[in-house]
């Protein structure tokens, strides 16, 4: 009867670290591709066209700066830097600044007003408004 309750358990560990193994082997499922917010870039531009009223060619520029900055967090994430937090909020804030400069001076507000409606992640982790 022991015999039968330690299969049981040995099966159920072997079912779950059978399920971790899979789930951490996916690329950044739950992050939706490292994004802000678990955003990917071309979500992260449909957002920021919605509060800002984006041009094409606007959007276009905006998706390739977010996709190259995604692939550099991914890149810092998987090599589990030290100063990961302290470099992925730089880059957040060169993007940021990055964008703004796309921007007209009547998007540049809204913007702003974008940015401080997202909310702050792990205590304060989101980017800073980008200074004008």
């Amino acid at each position: 009867m022991k015999m039968m309750t330690n299969r049981k358990y040995a099966m159920r560990a072997g079912v779950v670290a059978l399920c971790f193994a899979a789930l951490s082997s996916l690329p950044m499922l739950a992050q939706g591709g490292g994004g802000r917010g678990g955003m990917t870039p071309e979500a992260r531009v449909a957002a920021i066209d919605k509060a800002v009223t984006l041009t094409d060619d606007q959007k276009t520029k905006i998706t390739a700066l977010l996709t190259a900055d995604a692939e550099k967090i991914t890149a810092l994430r998987t090599a589990q830097d030290p100063d990961m937090r302290a470099k992925i909020m730089a880059i957040r804030t060169d993007e940021n600044n990055q964008i703004k400069a796309m921007l007209t001076d009547d998007q540049k507000p809204k913007f702003d007003a974008y940015l401080a409606s997202l909310p702050q992640r792990g205590g304060g982790g989101g980017a800073p408004p980008p200074q004008q």
